[in-house]
């Protein structure tokens, strides 16, 4: 047994003592100890993968994309991932610790890790899907962020494939020495009637001029153009059109691709939704090895990611948990939301922990007034929960109905007795960790660790 063997062992028996002793640190913890054993880990271990790796990152999406991308691939390839989402180098190599018999990793990561990551894994292919507003205290402004990709798509090898969201201008304004993909939307049909204002980037990345918008799909993204230096979204390689919104159950749309083209019933609402599903087509077109036909049908058999729109049966309740975690992301649910005029019970858990964003005053630049008059009641939870609280009643959501919660696990019992039909869970990160915690000793779901 070679001395770097023998760090292995030594990690995954931390991984296994983690999870048989329900400390729920197997995902971070063992990579965290191979790296301070042998900190070239990820690098040696990356080797032994044949097909090499994918990495995926975007301020809203990534976990969502790697796990449709998977349902691309699999079975015909044998994947390597962070299913739990636990993407820092630490999660990198915590799951590669476990990669047995695989030939390629997928891989989600933390838009501050990404250029780190991606040194040490040398990807085959980069996918990037957007950069929105979000935890401005830990990753600062989105400039700051798009300028440490850049650095890092051109230093790519020139090999790697970069895959890029089209439609937003910052992702978009990104280059690399190698091929490019890009996808975006193209269907007029499904543009906003006007910019959200809480849109983040409307400024051309190059000069600085305003940019000019032939039509705004969700947020900042969309078809842009730059009247000042004449940059405009690039050409698209991958791409949605003849959007058909199905409610709450889904969307149809037409995808096109480079292989071909497929008409696709998606099993999740919201053109976020569509955004992953072009991302994980583009990185299976990147990758190879997968028709068109394929993809669609991996498409249509996606399973939603644990806390984003994910179905769950709670008692005689039906529940779905939502994931919001930024203005961006919270519109797009919320919007979503108001796409059913059914009246609806809903929990909002609002934490500030260091993992969610310490500034909690992005609630204000979410849409609640979308859902007055179509909610029957709302219970508010989480550290934060008075100021959550505060902005519904500003925004006409909840009424006499509208109450404050002293734990998420009071507010989970409050909001599943009150009302009827189906119960929209809404948390920021931790908060859906810890309601998750919650549904798990009850029975309902798995540990958030064994969720893929």
């Amino acid at each position: 047994m070679t001395a770097f063997t023998a760090k292995v062992v030594a990690a995954r028996a931390a991984a296994g003592l983690s999870r048989r002793t329900r400390a729920g640190g197997g995902t971070t913890l063992p990579g965290k100890l191979l790296l301070r054993m042998a900190p070239d880990a990820i690098e040696r271990m990356t080797a032994r993968l044949a097909g090499g790796s994918v990495v995926i990152s975007a301020t809203n999406g990534k976990t969502t994309t790697a796990k449709m991308l998977a349902a691309l691939l699999e079975p015909e390839r044998r994947l390597c991932r962070n299913t739990a989402g636990a993407n820092l180098e630490s999660g990198v190599a915590s799951a590669l610790l476990h990669c047995h018999g695989a030939d390629l990793g997928v891989f989600e990561v933390d838009e501050a890790a990404l250029p780190g990551v991606a040194t040490r894994l040398e990807p085959r292919a980069t996918v990037l899907g957007n950069l929105f507003r979000d935890q401005l205290d830990r990753y600062g402004e989105l400039e700051a962020i798009a300028a440490r990709w850049q650095r890092m798509t051109a230093a790519l090898p020139a090999g790697s494939l970069l895959v890029r969201n089209g439609d937003d201008p910052l992702v978009a304004s990104l280059s690399n020495p190698g091929e490019t993909l890009t996808f975006g939307i193209d269907h007029e049909g499904a543009a906003l009637a006007e910019m959200p204002h809480a849109s983040d980037s409307k400024w051309c990345p190059a000069c600085g001029t305003r940019l000019r918008y032939e039509r705004v799909y969700l947020g900042h993204l969309g078809d842009w153009s730059c009247p000042g230096c004449g940059r405009r979204r690039p050409p698209l390689d991958v791409w949605a059109d003849a959007l058909d919104p199905l409610g709450l159950d889904g969307t149809r749309f037409v995808l096109r691709t480079p292989l071909g083209d497929a008409d696709v019933e998606l099993p999740l609402p919201g053109l976020y939704n569509v955004y992953n599903a072009l991302a994980a087509t583009a990185a299976a077109c990147a990758v190879g090895g997968v028709d068109v036909a394929r993809m669609a049908q991996g498409l249509e058999r996606f399973d939603a990611a644990f806390g984003r729109f994910e179905r769950l049966r709670i008692g005689d309740r039906d529940a779905v948990l939502l994931l919001a975690k930024n203005p961006a992301g919270a519109n797009e649910l919320i919007r979503t939301l108001a796409t059913d005029s059914r009246p609806k019970q809903l929990l909002v858990a609002l934490n500030d922990l260091i993992a969610d964003g310490r500034d909690v005053s992005w609630i204000w630049d979410v849409d609640f007034e979308l859902l007055a008059g179509h909610v029957q009641g709302v219970v508010t939870a989480g550290t934060r929960a008075a100021e959550m609280a505060m902005r519904l009643k500003y925004g006409g959501v909840g009424g006499d109905r509208l109450e404050v919660a002293g734990s998420i696990e009071a507010g989970l019992d409050r909001a599943l007795a009150g009302g009827e039909g189906p119960v929209y869970l809404l948390g920021t990160y931790t908060a859906m960790l810890e309601l998750r915690a919650v549904l798990a000793r009850r029975g309902v779901v798995r540990p958030y660790w064994e969720a893929a």
